[in-house]
């Protein structure tokens, strides 16, 4: 059974120039242990879908059309917001992309690391700076009860991850939403991070959906993945199967754009064009203008292709250009 059950998400966004289409009939499964990756370019939909999850769209302009998303037994999207309060940041937590930024640069990481245990768990005093000094601890902060007194400037980029990593994880959720947390950190500090994020998993049973444009971040720590684009999920499979024989062109793209795949001195290869405008989304197959593995030619062009099960659970756009 799953823990979350997305189905048909679709959200908006009302703006002086026009609706933008930030997602569009996304629907998915994630159940407990698992890692579902999310993939695709800037722009393609992956945090706004989870953000419609928990609340966090600013309303307006942001409007979820229609859609459910339920979380053992609850709805998110029709949750009173006092309901979805204590969900959030309790059974489901989000590791945010900047920490620097999600971090408040006028608190002590102390104060930020126990604000959680209040809220949800009414633990005040010495026994919350103890839990969030163990906390310090597991995500191999040094110094713990010394750094705990710091403030987040006073951390390099690695070790801000590191606590943003310890204040989600600190309440032991279910349902931990990671988004792109490996994004300007080094391939050292980079592979830490994901070690930490699947050995706190192993521990703590926890279910992780995993946002990110790296295709080789994918490939280490989930186990399916979701390729989204223009709103939509073009292309949904386990991890063996997407990387083994990959269906959809733009999914294929982004495998062939990977810089490990190139010989050396070959030149690299980059997807062409841009992804539409959202406020003006096209009839057709979204992928049409840039579709150079596939053929073009026979992309749909009245209707937005649906996802279809081409093979036993390996989905994709009905588009024949783009399965070509």
């Amino acid at each position: 059974m799953a823990l979350l059950d997305v189905q048909n998400l679709t959200t908006r966004f009302h703006t002086r120039n026009g609706v933008v289409h930030a997602v569009e009939d996304v629907s998915f499964k994630v159940k407990a242990g698992e890692t579902l990756g999310i993939v695709g370019e800037s722009g393609s939909g992956k945090s706004v879908t989870c953000y419609s999850l928990l609340g966090l769209i600013p309303q307006p302009p942001g409007r979820i059309h229609s859609g459910k998303a339920i979380f053992d037994g609850v709805d998110l999207l029709q949750a009173r917001e006092r309901e979805l309060r204590g969900i959030r940041g309790k059974r489901i937590s989000m590791i945010f992309q900047d920490p620097m930024t999600s971090l408040n640069p006028f608190m002590r990481i102390r104060d930020q690391l126990t604000e959680p245990l209040e809220i949800h768990e009414n633990l005040r005093g010495k026994a919350a700076v103890s839990r969030a000094i163990d906390a310090l601890a597991e995500v191999g902060i040094p110094e713990p009860e010394k750094r705990i007194e710091a403030y987040p400037h006073e951390f390099s980029g690695g070790m801000r991850q590191r606590v943003m990593i310890a204040m989600a994880l600190i309440t032991r959720p279910e349902l931990l939403i990671c988004d792109e947390p490996t994004t300007a950190l080094d391939v050292t500090v980079q592979k830490q991070v994901l070690d930490l994020i699947r050995e706190r998993q192993n521990e703590l049973g926890t279910a992780v959906i995993f946002i990110t444009h790296d295709l080789e971040v994918v490939s280490q720590v989930c186990d399916f993945v979701n390729v989204m684009y223009a709103g939509r999920i073009v292309e949904s499979a386990s991890r063996e199967e997407l990387f083994r024989k990959p269906l959809h062109a733009y999914t294929r793209s982004l495998l062939q754009s990977i810089p490990a795949r190139h010989q050396k001195g070959e030149e690299l290869y980059t997807i062409p064009g841009l992804p539409p405008n959202m406020s003006n989304p096209p009839a057709g197959c979204a992928f049409a203008p840039r579709n150079r593995i596939g053929n073009a030619e026979l992309c749909v062009t009245d209707h937005p292709p649906e996802l279809t099960e081409i093979t036993p659970g390996h989905y994709a756009q009905n588009c024949p250009g783009c399965l070509a």
